[in-house]
């Protein structure tokens, strides 16, 4: 029979990750699995049992073939029409 976890057993920490030289979809993929809480062995999946994640040196994250001109990140405002493109490339002139 599956052991499921209480409330008052849970318990959240911090992690901190050096995304130094790291590949984007692959830290994404380590901090989700952080976020959601699959990484421990309490993991339930109708109870928040994640953790709390902060990444360093983001500045320096690589990007694979061409995907810092090409890939693009959609968002939308909420209004008819409002849908927002952009790429990493102009994330970065923005931050810069």
């Amino acid at each position: 029979m599956t052991k499921f976890v209480k409330k008052d057993q849970l318990s959240s920490s911090w992690y901190e990750i050096d995304a130094d030289n790291a590949i984007v979809g692959r830290l994404a993929t380590i901090i989700s699995k952080i976020i959601r809480g699959k990484n421990k062995t309490t993991y339930t999946p109708h109870m928040d049992d994640g953790d709390f994640v902060v990444v360093k040196n983001i500045e320096k994250i690589k990007f694979t073939g061409k995907k810092f001109q090409n890939k693009k990140y959609f968002r939308h405002t909420g209004y008819p029409g409002g849908i927002k493109e952009t790429t990493p490339e102009k994330i970065s002139e923005k931050k810069t």
